[in-house]
């Protein structure tokens, strides 16, 4: 069993994870703001410890990982247009995440990010959406730069439909949309999967199924 910390705990993508996780053999560890959510969570399977990623520090972020053996960054900032959540949660959190999980020696570390924010943005593009692009795409850029043994996952635009259990998958695809439950499939079948270590994949849905399309993928 491996001990699995998420930050963001109680994100959409993060309540489809845990369940996951917890059917594919590991523990997953819920890191939340608000104590409120801890007996859904540990109803979904989880263990929950209290993390504020605005708030708390580097070493807080140690502490709350320690005993971990991956991470998975799964927050974000919210939908709304508050462009600083967007620098403190999307950006700051996985900064923070980054740092600590290298100073509490958890290598594996797999982030949630976006697909496309590696491409220009429109001048008529509102200004929450150009602040959430920044962030992510800057918070990949200080992953790949890490030590870490990172994996990056780019969903297109996510849905809350069933999941179908297939995907495209590749360093780069059309837009598209996914199933958020997808997206846990996908993210649990990479922490089993060494060949997935330092690969950043847009996905979404599509023909293949996951466990194969992650082959593929990291062997082309």
């Amino acid at each position: 069993m491996s001990r699995i910390a998420i930050v963001g705990g109680h994100g959409k993508i993060a309540r489809l994870l845990i369940p996951q996780l917890v059917h594919a053999g590991h523990q997953p560890v819920a890191l939340v703001r608000n104590p409120d959510y801890t007996s859904e969570l540990e109803g979904l399977g989880a263990e929950v410890g209290i993390l504020d990623i605005e708030q708390d520090t580097i070493d807080q972020f140690a502490a709350a990982f320690e005993g971990a053996d991956a991470v998975v960054f799964a927050a974000g900032g919210g939908p709304d247009g508050n462009i600083e959540r967007k620098k403190t949660v999307d950006l700051g959190g996985s900064l923070k995440s980054i740092a600590a999980a290298t100073n509490a020696g958890v290598r594996r570390f797999v982030q949630i990010s976006a697909i496309g924010v590696d491409n220009p943005v429109g001048d008529d593009a509102e200004d929450t959406w150009v602040a959430y692009v920044d962030a992510k795409r800057d918070a990949d850029v200080a992953l790949r730069d890490s030590t870490l043994d990172w994996t990056i996952v780019r969903p297109g635009g996510l849905t809350d439909d069933e999941p179908t259990g297939h995907i495209k998958l590749a360093e780069a695809v059309e837009r598209g949309q996914i199933p958020r439950a997808d997206v846990a499939a996908l993210i649990v079948t990479a922490i089993d999967s060494p060949s997935t270590i330092g690969r950043q994949w847009e996905v979404v849905s599509g023909s293949t199924p996951i466990a194969a399309a992650v082959l593929a993928a990291a062997e082309g």
